[in-house]
């Protein structure tokens, strides 16, 4: 798979979360109109939607419905929206950019982008949760659990937790291993897993999506960490250097740019080795893999 198919796909996969948000988004009429529209600040700024995309070529796999596949998409998105807002804050990573525009909480205020932020929390479990996403109510309380499971302090809240302390205690190889399997490969995992989910999938389906994403994951997470050391702030859209600043512990700073890099195309390897049982049908799931650690934003 050419980079052409899959750069459309993730187009197209923009495109059709974009539609399904925009009228659950809709700007009110009362005061509170402020926070929606901070939300679709945030939701509409671009990005590469790859857990959405996740959603989407899984459940493909497993000839979901795609009204109920988007649904799910949105419903992620609106998380890593969220986590995106909370991460740019003051007291969090302080960043003034994102995808090469003010962030929330400059384009507003803090407080808004705090709202906004926990506004988006609640709007992808409402999503998750209605008739529209599943007709299977068992289904929807997975996806609910799930996604709450990795979303929280046993995922990416967790994660977050422990990036934040590692600016104050050193973390070994297995340490930042845990901490990018919670803070990045969390919500991945469920992308990645909600369409066996929808299609009711046996168990070994759902591993190899697991093993599919948590290798994905790993070597995602190392590319954006190689972007914060060779990136340019143009190029990124966000500023760079900030982790070496902070003294933050990442694999490549543990491992070196060089070896850090190897290892990504390891993990992608094998992220790919797991969708053997799904043939042609995850031919973009594995397109995908190698987009992850060689893009350039």
């Amino acid at each position: 798979m050419q980079s052409g198919p899959l750069q459309e796909a993730l187009s197209a996969t923009s495109t059709a979360v974009e539609r399904v948000l925009d009228p659950i988004l809709a700007i009110p009429p009362g005061p509170e109109a402020r926070v929606v529209e901070a939300m679709r600040y945030s939701v509409f700024s671009g990005g590469k939607r790859l857990r959405p995309f996740l959603v989407l070529a899984s459940a493909e796999l497993f000839d979901v419905e795609r009204a109920h596949a988007l649904r799910v998409a949105a419903a992620i998105e609106c998380i890593h929206c969220y986590s995106l807002i909370h991460d740019d804050l003051p007291a969090m990573d302080d960043d003034d950019l994102r995808r090469g525009k003010p962030t929330v909480h400059k384009a507003f205020d803090e407080a808004t982008a705090i709202l906004a932020g926990d506004a988006l929390v609640s709007l992808a479990f409402e999503i998750l949760a209605d008739d529209a996403t599943h007709s299977d109510p068992f289904v929807r309380l997975e996806l609910v659990r799930k996604l709450a499971h990795a979303s929280g302090h046993h995922g990416m809240v967790g994660g977050q937790m422990i990036d934040l302390s590692a600016e104050r205690m050193g973390l070994d190889e297995a340490a930042i291993h845990r901490l990018q399997q919670m803070k990045t490969g969390a919500l991945i995992s469920f992308s990645a897993e909600s369409g066996a989910i929808m299609g009711h999938a046996g168990k070994q389906a759902r591993a190899a999506l697991h093993g599919y994403a948590r290798d994905l994951g790993l070597a995602f997470q190392i590319a954006d960490d190689l972007l914060d050391v060779e990136g340019s702030p143009e190029e990124v859209g966000k500023a760079t250097g900030k982790d070496a600043d902070a003294g933050k512990a990442t694999l490549v700073g543990l491992m070196g740019v060089e070896r850090a890099r190897q290892q990504a195309v390891v993990l992608t390897d094998q992220a790919i080795a797991h969708l053997s049982m799904f043939d042609e049908r995850a031919s973009l799931l594995r397109a995908v893999a190698h987009f992850a650690i060689n893009r350039r934003t």
